[in-house]
């Protein structure tokens, strides 16, 4: 690798109004919080990394949660070289907004079994009594009834500031793009873009080889009643081991 290897890459953040979406952006620029929330119309954000022998720029576009403006989440599905899918975990209806915005993802990129995806549930710091979606329930869906995906499955807390930083590095994983050192990462810029006006470099190749254990695998087709049994054994998995993702839906 030359001493000015560049990547640049264009994260668009999806998912339903209220579920944390500017929360987790914010935390990861700038390791800020705020309870009160603002409904977001487009905000694009730019962050460069430097990782000593090579830099990374991101292109960070905060969509709007309300689905109001479908030619603009239009055109940033379509500009986009990653995704970012919220839900919130104490709102059932959220997932269903997150598997709308991955239907768009679906109907709109021929190459979507090649784009990072991370599917992420926010507030995890809420009392298990107020939750409403497990998480195991989101993983049968992504790693059972998907297609085959670069994709990762992933919960934070952007008021605790919980797996924020692990959030955006498994971008770096799912996209391959090569990571030195864990100290190495220094911010050299950032910079706000109200209404996300921008020139963006597609630099960034989506023809890549998986890093092991990154996706999940998509088995033959089954029955509900073998989806619903292999389900305990997602739950089983997450319990081992939370920040993993099953390997496959395959019932022994």
């Amino acid at each position: 690798m030359s001493d000015d290897s560049e990547y640049r890459v264009r994260l668009v953040v999806l998912g339903g109004g209220g579920v944390g979406k500017s929360a987790i952006v914010k935390r990861f620029l700038s390791n800020t919080f705020s309870e009160k929330h603002k409904p977001t119309v487009e905000d694009l954000h730019y962050k460069e990394f430097d990782f000593g022998t090579m830099t990374l720029k991101v292109d960070l576009l905060d969509t709007a949660g309300d689905l109001q403006f479908p030619a603009m989440r239009r055109l940033s599905i379509a500009n986009a070289q990653a995704f970012l899918i919220v839900y919130s975990i104490d709102n059932i209806s959220s997932v269903g907004i997150m598997k709308q915005c991955f239907e768009e993802i679906r109907e709109q990129r021929a190459d979507f079994q090649e784009i990072p995806v991370i599917f992420v549930g926010n507030k995890s710091d809420l009392s298990s009594e107020k939750r409403e979606v497990p998480k195991e329930d989101v993983a049968e869906w992504i790693f059972c009834d998907l297609p085959r995906l670069r994709t990762k499955l992933m919960e934070c807390s952007a008021k605790d500031n919980v797996n924020i930083k692990e959030l955006f590095k498994g971008f770096l994983h799912l996209a391959k793009i090569p990571l030195l050192t864990e100290t190495g990462l220094r911010r050299r810029s950032s910079a706000h873009i109200p209404g996300g006006k921008s020139k963006l470099l597609n630099t960034l190749s989506p023809h890549v080889e998986m890093p092991e254990g990154a996706e999940g695998q998509r088995s033959k087709p089954r029955s509900r009643s073998l989806i619903r049994r292999s389900s305990k054994k997602t739950s089983s998995k997450l319990k081992d081991n939370p920040s993993s993702e099953p390997d496959d839906c395959t019932v022994s």
